[in-house]
């Protein structure tokens, strides 16, 4: 119970009061990685561009949700041909189908920080449940005032259940992968920017004062006191498309046309 105990405590310091807590998903520092059979052997990659939301409940982890995207153009396999070829339509078909979506729609824990996610995955037109174990890896304080989140999730599909049949059977390339998620939340604040620990402590310090009707006397004029240095939130990462992932798009677009 340590890490449920730990996140409830960074919960209600942060004056949440126990209420569930929005991350977005941090794609500078996101990843879905996988892995398949080539041949006898095992090929990976990973999928760089992952935006969305984690709603984590630290006192129910079963109230909790997820919703994220990702760019099928943020492919890479350290091997740009290659990539270009998982992408055409004799595999992922990007150019019809370019994203990948999950929606949970079931948390059951099993324990303080590990558990089972049920939710629905959409890739290549076709929309599937998948069972993914997760881990929550932690929950603190970053450099900058805010908060974050760290969760690891893996699960095996079958490609050929979202239609992606070339060589699924007896083929060079197998059918089953292995995908492993990880995933960093920034933690929203109720106006859905950034939460920052400094501005909240700083707001929650403030007292309404209201003046004591007196007879008005000559007051000095006033000095306008030194403007102090903004707090700065934490920096909202804006991942912008790479040129090699636009690259692949063009290469992909002249393929067809």
């Amino acid at each position: 119970m340590k890490q449920i105990a730990l996140a409830a405590a960074i919960v209600l310091s942060t004056g949440a009061q126990a209420e569930s807590e929005t991350f977005n998903i941090d794609n500078t520092h996101s990843f879905a990685n996988w892995e398949l059979r080539h041949v006898v052997a095992r090929t990976s990659g990973t999928f760089h561009d992952i935006k969305g939301k984690v709603v984590l409940d630290a006192a129910n982890i079963a109230n909790s949700t997820v919703d994220a995207t990702i760019s099928l153009y943020s492919l890479n396999s350290s091997h740009l041909r290659r990539d270009v070829h998982v992408l055409t339509d004799e595999f992922l078909d990007a150019r019809n189908f370019p994203d990948m979506k999950f929606v949970s729609t079931s948390v059951a824990p099993y324990s303080a920080d590990k558990g089972t996610m049920r939710g629905q995955l959409t890739l290549h037109g076709v929309t599937k449940p998948v069972s993914l174990d997760y881990q929550i890896l932690g929950i603190g304080a970053d450099p900058w005032g805010g908060m974050r989140a760290g969760f690891k999730a893996t699960t095996r599909i079958s490609r050929s259940d979202f239609g992606i049949t070339k060589y699924a059977v007896n083929g060079p390339v197998g059918n089953e992968v292995d995908i492993t998620l990880l995933i960093e939340g920034i933690k929203l604040g109720a106006d859905g920017q950034p939460f920052n620990a400094r501005k909240a402590a700083e707001e929650k310090a403030k007292v309404i004062s209201y003046p004591v009707p007196v007879a008005p006397v000559a007051q000095p004029v006033p000095v306008a006191p030194a403007a102090q240095p903004a707090i700065q939130a934490a920096p909202v990462p804006e991942k912008k498309e790479s040129a090699e992932d636009q690259l692949k798009k063009k290469l992909i677009k002249g393929l067809f046309n």
